[in-house]
């Protein structure tokens, strides 16, 4: 009984250890200026940098010891422990996930303006009526579908006033929360069984997309460092950034693992997210709500199978291969659709702007042009 409680005073010890570097996620996009199509930094300045590394294997060893108590005797009780903390919301799963997903689209309703999230600004009117109707359609499962297929379609409409690259942060989330409303009302067993899960690769890949943002354009966080530079715990800005983006890419491949590293890794995810409401504020909450009630749906899942690949995932060897293949993947489509969305030197129309990611805001005036615009916080790329 002492070994059982403490593996149990071990697991959050080592879950905390991977929150060290990101205290508060926010997505810089609702808080600082940006310019998609700059020119990003090369994936080989963030491989020559010893704190991506050094997040990895503080990551990977979290990763590793959990699944090593998962498969022990011990693992099953603290699964059971999780369990029975869980127990009201599992038994009625369904009814929280609807429940949040309509709130979300009313919080959206009410905050106008804005296609799906808050950096997405439109003046059309009639998208805020149809984020309204998405959360009332989601009260029936009749139609439940329609409110799917009416998310996917603000999506696409949004491709009228934003850039596809832009829209792909907000693509996987948007499918995963689609794919659960047309799954819930389906007879079909077999494929109403898949509902949670669209969720949650949907917000996994979404996290890990968002993610390498601080590896190919770190200089877009300078303006939140430079003005709230608690954020960062004292460590210097430049090793906050890159281990940042180790926190959230993994913690997000956790959500794919297996049930113990998943749930954890919701837990972990679920406290930064929470931690980031208090400094940035109700934009913040409305804009991650969604996300962060995905999240406490996960921890709270009890089923104990592995949805995809089950012989690689339950073992332990495999996560440093698993990681290293999603690294691979995420990287490789995210610079090369960037260099063929914009080529090398970014966007066509910049060329005669210097190469910088950020444009000037009176909010945060940290962009080209500002009075802070100083070497002390540099924006443009060497």
């Amino acid at each position: 009984m002492r070994n059982y409680y403490r593996v149990l005073r071990v697991i959050p010890a080592a879950a905390l250890s991977t929150l060290l570097p990101l205290p508060a996620e926010a997505h810089v996009k609702w808080f600082a200026p940006y310019i998609v199509g700059a020119p990003p930094q090369p994936i080989s300045q963030t491989l020559a940098n010893p704190w991506f590394w050094a997040g990895i294997a503080l990551v990977l060893l979290f990763f590793v010891t959990t699944r090593l108590v998962e498969i022990s005797p011990i693992g099953a009780k603290v699964i059971a422990s999780l369990d029975r903390a869980t127990d009201p919301l599992w038994v009625r799963q369904d009814d929280y996930v609807r429940s949040i997903i309509a709130a979300f689209f009313v919080a959206i309703f009410a905050v106008g303006g804005v296609y799906l999230t808050p950096d997405l600004k439109t003046p059309a009117e009639w998208v805020s009526w149809m984020q309204l109707l998405i959360a009332c359609g989601i009260f029936s499962r009749k139609t439940m579908p329609a409110a799917g297929v009416g998310i996917v379609a603000l999506w696409v409409l949004a491709l009228r006033d934003y850039d596809l690259f832009h829209l792909f942060d907000y693509l996987a989330l948007g499918l995963g929360v689609a794919g659960y409303l047309i799954l819930e009302p389906l007879e079909n067993r077999e494929l109403r069984d898949r509902r949670f899960e669209a969720l949650r690769w949907g917000l996994a890949i979404a996290l890990m997309w968002s993610s390498l943002e601080k590896f190919a354009f770190p200089s877009w966080f300078y303006p939140l460092v430079l003005e709230k530079p608690f954020l960062t715990f004292g460590m210097p800005r430049d090793v906050f950034i890159p281990m940042a983006g180790v926190t959230e890419f993994t913690l997000g491949f956790g959500l794919l693992w297996t049930p113990l590293i998943r749930r954890l890794s919701a837990i972990a995810l679920l406290i930064i997210f929470t931690a980031a409401v208090w400094p940035f504020g109700r934009v913040d909450l409305i804009g991650h709500g969604l996300i962060m009630a995905i999240l406490i749906a996960v921890a709270a899942d009890h089923r104990t199978g592995v949805d995809l690949m089950t012989k690689l995932k339950r073992r332990s060897v495999s996560i440093p291969v698993g990681l290293s293949a999603a690294l691979v993947v995420f990287c490789t489509a995210y610079w090369g659709l960037h260099l063929a969305f914009y080529g090398g030197d970014g966007r066509p129309q910049m060329s005669d702007l210097p190469k910088t990611t950020h444009s000037y805001s009176e909010e945060h005036p940290h962009g080209p042009g500002g009075p802070s615009h100083t070497e002390t916080a540099p924006h443009t790329h060497p």
